[in-house]
Parts: structure tokens; C-alpha cells; sequence
């Protein structure tokens, strides 16, 4: 074995565990339950448990994490090349991405008394700044490195959590959904690592970079996913009460009014006027 593929296989797991090492001490250092979690702080007050933000934004979250993990990932199998790999690499970024959001966000929404508080509405907007990223790694997928999108979603978190806070604290804008926080940005922020990582022989490997039957049904299980998961998404740190079920409501039938008008359109612009799901797919996006 040479030594430059020995430098290659060692690069990634040296880069895992380093991060990992960072990730722990700073969390150590300076990562503290919030008032609802911590269990001394809650419960020498006068609170039922029943009375703790838990109860109510958890079943959101899961069904956020399960739109970072399965949804997105799933989505991302559309390159016939790339399909274990998109998955993998999905599975990994958004571990090292909700980890790293967790403590940007915090430094600039939540320290008390130089500590970050953490809590399950926490574990919500890590999982909104990883979406963010998950929209940048469709971009860049199949022509970058576990080691480039590890360091891809360190910059962007980082940078995603100055954009909340300018938007959030700075402007006071009300971003419902997140459009402008999380999709918007992914989007732009993706597109900008593609110029950034251009090289003028890339298109020798469209062929790569082509779907199959199997990729697109694939990407249509991710699809499926976050399209049942997006009421959810919306509502998840909207207040209790009317807001929040308002929020989802409007979004449920917003989602099918729009895929009722995908099939529509699909079928519109087929030559033969036959269904086509990619098509579908994208006229969804």
C-alpha cells in the first residue's frame, strides 16, 4: 500500500475522532440543561411533569428527525453511483451537523450566565440548521469526500446560525417554515460550494451522475417521507394552542392541494401524457 492511499484511508477516521474530541469538551464546558430538563431546578418548583415543554414538542421532533435521517436521506439516492454512499454520507453529516448547530445556536440564542442551555426545543433547531445543510450535500453530491462535507457542514453551520440570528434578533423577521433560514440559505449556500469545488473536467462523469429505476423509487420513499412529516416540520416551535394547529393544518392540505397540481402539471408536459414520478417529483421541488 502507498503511502499516499494510506494518507487517504487514515484521513477520515482522524477527522471523525478529532471533531468528536472538540465536540465533547466544548459540551462539557459549556453545555448545561435547560430549567425543563434539569431535574432539580424543575422539580423544586410547584410543576406537574405533564406541565413540561417535553410532552408537547417531542412527537414534533421526532417527526423532524425522521425527515434529517430517512427523508433526506432517501432523497438523496437519485444518482444511481451514489445510493449506499448518499445515505452513509447523509447519516454522517447530520450527526456531526446537529451536534455542532447545537453549540452555534446556543452561543448566539441561548447562553445563560455563559452557559448553553439545552433542551427538546434545542434538539429542534439543531435539526432545522442540519436541514439546511442536507439541502447544500444535494448539491455537491457524488463529486465531494466525507472529509469535504464534514468540513462543508462546519462552515455552514456556523455561518447558518449568524444568518438565524441576523434574521431573528437583528431584523426581527418572522420566518414561518424556515424559508428563509434553512431553505433558502441550504440552497444558496449549496450552490456557491459548487462553484467554489468547479473543475472543468467534471463533465466527463455525467455518466455517474444518471438515475436508474431503483435510485428513483428510492428517492421517492425520501420524498414520501418528508412529504408526510411536513406538518410537522412547520409547526414544530410554533407557540401551543391555535398557532400550532393552525400551522398544520394550513401546510396538510397545502401538501395535497400541490401534489394534486404536480400530477396535473406531470402529466401536462409528458410528450405521450403518460405519469412520470421523477418529473412529479421535481415539479414538486
Amino acid at each position: 500500500m502507498t503511502d499516499s492511499s494510506t494518507n487517504m484511508r487514515l484521513k477520515l477516521p482522524v477527522v471523525c475522532f478529532i471533531l468528536e474530541i472538540i465536540l465533547i469538551i466544548l459540551f462539557g464546558a459549556l453545555v448545561e440543561y435547560d430549567y425543563e430538563t434539569d431535574a432539580k431546578k424543575w422539580h423544586n418548583k410547584t410543576h406537574s411533569d405533564y406541565d413540561n415543554d417535553f410532552y408537547y414538542r417531542y412527537p414534533s421532533f421526532q417527526d423532524v428527525h425522521v425527515m434529517i435521517f430517512i427523508g433526506f436521506g432517501f432523497l438523496m439516492t437519485f444518482l444511481q453511483r451514489y445510493g449506499f454512499s448518499s445515505v452513509g454520507f447523509n447519516f454522517l453529516i447530520a450527526a456531526f451537523a446537529l451536534q455542532w448547530a447545537t453549540l452555534m445556536q446556543g452561543f448566539f440564542h441561548g447562553m445563560h450566565h455563559g452557559k448553553i442551555h439545552i433542551g427538546v426545543e434545542s434538539m429542534i433547531n439543531a435539526d432545522f440548521c442540519t436541514g439546511s445543510v442536507l439541502i447544500s450535500f444535494g448539491a455537491v453530491l457524488g463529486k465531494t469526500s466525507p472529509v469535504q462535507l464534514l468540513i462543508m457542514a462546519m462552515f455552514e453551520v456556523t455561518l447558518f446560525a449568524v444568518n438565524e440570528y441576523v434574521l431573528w434578533t437583528v431584523l426581527q423577521v418572522k420566518d414561518a417554515g424556515g424559508s428563509m433560514t434553512i431553505h433558502t440559505f441550504g440552497a444558496y449556500f449549496g450552490l456557491m460550494v459548487t462553484r467554489v469545488l468547479y473543475r472543468p473536467n467534471l463533465d466527463k462523469s455525467k455518466s455517474r451522475n444518471s438515475s436508474v429505476y431503483h435510485s428513483d423509487l428510492f428517492a421517492m420513499i425520501g420524498t414520501i417521507y418528508l412529504w408526510m412529516f411536513w406538518p410537522s416540520f412547520n409547526s414544530a416551535i410554533t407557540a401551543h394552542g391555535d398557532d400550532q394547529h393552525r400551522t398544520a393544518m394550513n401546510t396538510y392540505y397545502s401538501l395535497a392541494a400541490c401534489t394534486l397540481a404536480s400530477y396535473g402539471m406531470s402529466s401536462l408536459t409528458a410528450h405521450d401524457g403518460k405519469l412520470d414520478m421523477v418529473r412529479t417529483l421535481l415539479h414538486k421541488g
